[in-house]
């Protein structure tokens, strides 16, 4: 790949730190109330889907971001392994809207034992792993990426890369 390399140290996903990008639902006894993590999934836009998304050979390299601006998404490993994701807030939802930049784009290694809810219109980039394959749930609109897929080219003519702190 030509261009240059802008590489990203994955930090180990916090509440705190994932805050501006969206929420982390973690394990919880059974029959608790809901969280305000998990009050903040909005489906209402439209059938929800859930499903099991098998992903090959992921190694952490991209060029771009994408959105969805109708619908929180959910993210988690199935088996419990580890896993990265690219992200950064979002910045409106109309198609005017400014764009992000790199110094936008924050890095994060997610343990097999958190999901991630993705507040809607966050740019995310992911998720990566190492190994040849590896499967995630993943909640969002039945029709998200015919409808409500954006993408945004935030390297330029290069490549960012991923490297877990």
């Amino acid at each position: 790949m030509s261009g240059t390399t802008h590489p990203f140290i994955a930090r180990p996903v916090t509440a705190e730190g994932f805050a501006r990008f969206g929420e982390l639902l973690a394990p919880g006894e059974d029959g608790a109330p809901p969280s305000a993590a998990e009050s903040a999934l909005d489906l209402s836009q439209g059938a929800p889907r859930f499903y099991l998304m098998e992903l090959e050979d992921k190694p952490a390299r991209f060029r771009s971001l994408t959105r969805h601006r109708r619908v929180t998404q959910v993210l988690a490993s199935v088996g419990g392994g580890e896993w990265l994701l690219a992200v950064a807030a979002p910045t409106g939802e109309g198609d005017d809207d400014p764009r992000p930049g790199l110094a936008d784009v924050a890095a994060f290694r997610i343990p097999g034992d958190v999901a991630v809810l993705l507040h809607r219109g966050t740019w995310h980039a992911g998720p990566y792993f190492d190994g040849e394959r590896m499967s995630f749930f993943n909640l969002e609109l039945a029709d998200t990426n015919v409808v409500d897929h954006q993408s945004h080219p935030v390297a330029g003519d290069g490549i960012c890369t991923i490297e877990a702190s």
